[in-house]
């Protein structure tokens, strides 16, 4: 009496397993994603989850320090500023600002840049050169300072310090689009769909776009990171978005007076602003790693 073993092969693995195999190797991005869910939970909740308004001003409570200090209060779990707002509540709207005009200063600057590229790598000549050159002038100049003269021209504002630093960030996905496209356009596929009478736009975003976006996924993630720093350095001069509203960086302009008698209203807003950027870092560490064949391991 014999007994016979089968033995199965291992079924492929989808696209998305796949892409969650590699990524999830890269322990520092799982941190960072979770911490973004988490951010984005209290983001879209940050009226029900938010103790007071932002705005509401607790006269009998000024600068109180946070409540696992000796005078903190329970009721302000990290402490009250000079006019008696709730820096808890002003934290969780600033993160709901950043994240999500960070998110608008991405698509904008995303959509513009590839445009950009796609003419520039595709038909190359004139367009290419004039497209470039112009890229070329723009990264001449820091980035900072442009982004300082562009808001300087349109007028302080959050509306005007977004596209100023949406404008600002056209030149990285131009360049990353034109590369791309020029490592694409002469492969077979292409060449194929040329053949079979595939028209200009045909070709350009939906045979060549799609296989361009991996990299350009990894960049609108560290984009997030560079618009939220951006726009909290422009609140922090003074030029970006303006008092009362609740922006990181405004908070840190507005807590300048008090860095030794009240040393929380600046840290708490540092520290809030460096974890939404090293998140979001973190993150696109690790979508590189999955995306990008040459990383995979």
């Amino acid at each position: 009496m014999s007994t016979t073993t089968e033995t199965y092969a291992p079924l492929p693995k989808t696209p998305l397993q796949e892409f969650w195999f590699y990524f999830r190797q890269n322990k520092g991005a799982v941190i960072g994603l979770s911490f973004i869910v988490l951010v984005t939970i209290v983001c879209l909740f940050a009226n029900q989850i938010a103790p007071y308004s932002p705005l509401e001003q607790h006269r009998s409570d000024l600068l109180l320090p946070p409540a696992w200090f000796a005078n903190g209060n329970s009721a302000y779990l990290l402490g009250t500023d000079d006019i008696g707002r709730d820096i808890l509540s002003r934290i969780i709207h600033g993160a709901r600002l950043s994240v999500f005009i960070g998110l608008i200063i991405v698509i904008m600057s995303c959509v513009a840049g590839v445009i950009l590229g796609l003419l520039a790598g595709y038909y190359g000549g004139v367009i290419d050169v004039v497209i470039m050159r112009f890229v070329d002038i723009m990264l001449a100049i820091p980035s900072l300072l442009l982004t300082i003269g562009v808001v300087t021209i349109l007028g302080p504002s959050l509306v005007n310090a977004a596209i100023a630093i949406a404008v600002v960030s056209i030149p990285s996905y131009v360049r990353l689009t034109r590369a791309s496209v020029l490592n694409e356009i002469n492969r077979d596929y292409v060449v194929a769909s040329r053949v079979a009478g595939a028209g200009v736009f045909r070709l350009m975003f939906i045979v060549i776009l799609p296989n361009c976006l991996a990299p350009l996924i990894v960049q609108m993630t560290m984009g997030i990171s560079n618009a939220i720093l951006e726009l909290a350095a422009l609140g922090f001069l003074g030029i970006g978005a303006q008092p009362p509203t609740p922006e990181l960086g405004t908070m840190l302009a507005e807590s300048r007076g008090f860095m030794q008698s009240a040393n929380w209203l600046v840290t708490i807003p540092g520290i809030a602003i460096l974890l939404l950027v090293l998140a979001f870092n973190l993150m696109g560490d690790g979508l590189r790693d999955a995306l990008d064949p040459k990383l995979k391991q």
